[in-house]
């Protein structure tokens, strides 16, 4: 019975992943997240027009951006990660979209003053680097993962306490982008909870996670795996905390 587990347990590792798409632990329900108070998108939709030159910075395979619609030839990327960079190359790149690699997440490599509006969900990012490529008058809107993200549960699987940047929070940053002489039009933060309902699900995330699990591995963690095993046994689900923060911001 353990065998079969771990070697269940194993595969989960090795299963692809492409671009930003959890689809696979969404669809089966094997794990849920508490609702955001705010639509990351319906804000995006909120300030962006059909005219602007529009950048998704780190826009993984595209996903999220092609929900929104705007036009091809107004749109602009960059994306950080090999495999996601020739995801969107395939996919992108033959609709118009201007497809950038950058092997600093935070360098834009794009001019001065070019863009009507700059995205950025869960990426790196620069302010200086933003004011720089924005427009007058334009807006930066990001959603970013803070640093209390899974620190709880990573600290469960690796038996040890990760060091945090405490910077990676809505306080700090929305001093910085005073000081960069932004005007703070919208934020919030939230700890929303997140279920795991088996061992598996729990494996599969933190492989690809791996800045949050550093060094996970089955055969390493397999004491705290089978832990978390028998506590979702027990009470059905494993919970982990997701820190996730919300800017807008206008460039003067």
């Amino acid at each position: 019975m353990m065998k079969k587990l771990v070697d269940t347990w194993k595969q989960e590792v090795e299963r692809s992943f492409e671009g930003w798409d959890f689809s696979y632990l969404d669809d089966s329900g094997r794990w849920e997240m508490e609702s955001l108070p705010w639509d990351y998108l319906k804000i995006v939709r909120q300030y962006l027009k059909e005219a602007d030159r529009l950048l998704d910075m780190g826009t993984g395979g595209g996903e999220v951006l092609l929900t929104l619609g705007h036009p091809y030839h107004k749109t602009s990327v960059t994306e950080g990660y090999p495999p996601n960079y020739q995801l969107c190359k395939k996919n992108l790149e033959p609709l118009g979209i201007t497809v950038k690699f950058v092997e600093e997440d935070d360098f834009l490599p794009y001019p001065d003053n070019h863009f009507d509006i700059i995205i950025n969900r869960h990426e790196a990012f620069r302010l200086d680097e933003v004011k720089r490529t924005l427009k007058r008058g334009g807006i930066f809107i990001t959603q970013q993962v803070g640093c209390e993200n899974s620190r709880a549960l990573s600290k469960r699987l690796l038996k040890k306490e990760l060091e945090v940047d405490f910077r990676n929070q809505l306080t700090y940053q929305l001093e910085q982008a005073k000081q960069n002489g932004f005007k703070v039009f919208n934020s919030d933060e939230v700890y929303a909870q997140i279920k795991f309902f088996d061992a598996g699900a729990i494996v599969y995330y933190a492989s690809i996670i791996e800045w949050e699990f550093p060094d996970f591995s089955v055969d390493d963690c397999l004491d705290a795996i089978m832990g978390l095993h028998h506590e979702i046994e027990e009470k059905g689900f494993v919970s982990s905390v997701e820190h996730r923060y919300m800017m807008v911001f206008g460039k003067e």
